[in-house]
């Protein structure tokens, strides 16, 4: 058989299509073939095997692989030998043996017991036994997992053959460095792709395509993801990954093949830009987080205060007028800037979602140091019995020494869907159908507060 040529697709959501061509020796007639070097995480109803010129009688999945449990279920009512930690020998009959998707040694079966040549049965504790001997190794148990095919060749010699499966076990996504200028204005951004493989398998020299989008499945599985530690933001010399369309989705191929090994995280640089423009701004959101749009509005007086940081946060154009131009994987971005002394200081992270070119991107990187924000409710009446007004105070502060800023405030109007602001002392603008939104300008050290007076009115 020569060596596999392998093609890998991941989607990001834990799964990869492998496709495996390879030309294999087959005689005249009935045929085994047998591929030992799947995944072990291998889904195979989604086994497919091409191979021109024969016909596919039968597929088998073996897995079954020798292990101790397999052994002894292979021995049972069979002589074995066991040891004990304290040195003491026995040689029985095997009369019990462990649940076959169980470990032996995980507590799930306590002991084992033998019957002895002399009629005698000993119960020997599995925390207790040093060693275990098996007179040979049983037929039927595997080393690997292992993908075993009857076939039927019209002719003797060598045949092309291309198999492919869907397998769990692998994954990859995007992970960004943003290195922030001093003014916050522009950004300097080394994109990643970081791949990881816990399938069982290692993948030599394989082509690797990537598909950026969620891909309806019936069902995903869940699998670990490594933390991973950054390289340096370098460009290089050349792009190493190709970007295309493919039905509604992004693929990104990788221009080189790739060795992608079983427990291993591995990243590929995949885009890079430089003096990208952006947007700094400054946001305190302290409305309660709920709404009464249900089947009657909320008519409670009291309403819940909060004080607290402004958070700060960067957004950014992913479209060519931004300086970037390009489609962002979803994935985890994170934001330096550099400090006076030339080192990059981390000053958030945060994760993306997929985003096409032209799109905006708005990340929170974490609360700013000094700025401080207030709410409360400063009037309450129930005019009528359909009709509730109350009013607010939000008073921001900011304890900057020389940076005017400007502070965004979202409130929401909470109690019901049908409502008017009757006094403002601040523009407004409405972000959905039960959100307004402030914006107010501070100088350095200065304070300001936001009064509003909103109107709820439902069916009598």
């Amino acid at each position: 058989m020569s060596e596999a040529n392998i093609s890998l697709t991941i989607y990001n959501q834990g799964t990869a299509l492998v496709r495996d061509r390879r030309t294999v020796e087959l005689a005249e007639g009935l045929n085994t073939l047998e591929f030992r070097d799947v995944t072990a995480l291998i889904d195979a109803t989604s086994v497919t095997l091409q191979a021109a010129g024969a016909a596919v009688l039968e597929q088998n999945f073996l897995f079954d692989l020798v292990g101790a449990g397999a052994l002894l279920r292979r021995y049972l009512e069979q002589t074995i030998e066991i040891t004990t930690e304290d040195g003491e020998h026995f040689v029985g009959a095997l009369l019990n043996t462990p649940p076959k998707d169980s470990d032996p040694f995980n507590n799930q079966t306590s002991e084992l017991i033998l019957q002895q040549a002399d009629g005698q049965v000993a119960v020997v504790a599995l925390d207790k036994i040093r060693d275990i001997r098996f007179p040979a190794l049983p037929g039927g148990l595997i080393t690997r997992p292992t993908l075993r095919w009857l076939l039927h060749s019209q002719q003797a010699g060598a045949l092309p053959v291309e198999l492919t499966y869907l397998t769990g076990g692998m994954n990859w996504s995007a992970d960004y460095n943003l290195l922030l200028a001093g003014d916050s204005r522009r950004f300097d951004l080394n994109g990643w792709v970081t791949l990881t493989n816990t399938s069982g398998t290692t993948f030599h020299d394989a082509q690797v395509k990537l598909v950026a989008g969620d891909v309806k499945r019936i069902e995903q599985p869940a699998w670990r993801r490594d933390r991973v530690v950054m390289a340096a933001m370098a460009a290089p010399a050349e792009p190493q990954i190709e970007q295309r369309e493919i039905f509604e989705y992004q693929l990104y191929e990788i221009k080189r093949p790739v060795t992608v090994a079983h427990n291993e995280t591995k990243q590929v640089e995949f885009i890079t830009a430089r003096s990208v423009m952006a947007e700094r701004f400054y946001v305190f959101r302290a409305h309660p987080p709920f709404t009464a749009y249900g089947a009657r509005p909320y008519v409670e007086p009291v309403a819940p205060g909060a004080s607290g940081a402004v958070q700060v946060w960067l957004e950014f154009s992913t479209g060519e007028q931004s300086g970037l131009g390009a489609d962002l994987p979803a994935g985890r971005l994170r934001a330096y800037q550099l400090d006076a002394d030339g080192s990059a200081v981390l000053i958030g992270e945060s994760k993306i979602k997929h985003t096409p070119k032209g799109e905006n991107v708005k990340i929170e990187l974490g609360k700013a140091f000094d700025l401080v924000g207030e709410r409360r409710q400063t009037h309450f009446q129930q005019v009528r019995k359909n009709i509730i007004e109350e009013s607010y105070a939000i008073q921001l502060r900011s304890r900057k020494d020389s940076e005017p800023v400007q502070i965004r405030v979202p409130d929401a109007l909470f109690r019901w869907r049908s409502w008017k602001i009757v006094q403002h002392s601040h523009p407004y603008t409405v972000e959905d159908a039960g959100t307004i939104e402030f914006r107010a300008d501070l100088p350095p050290g200065g304070e300001t507060t936001i009064t509003y007076t909103v109107r709820y009115e439902w069916a009598d």
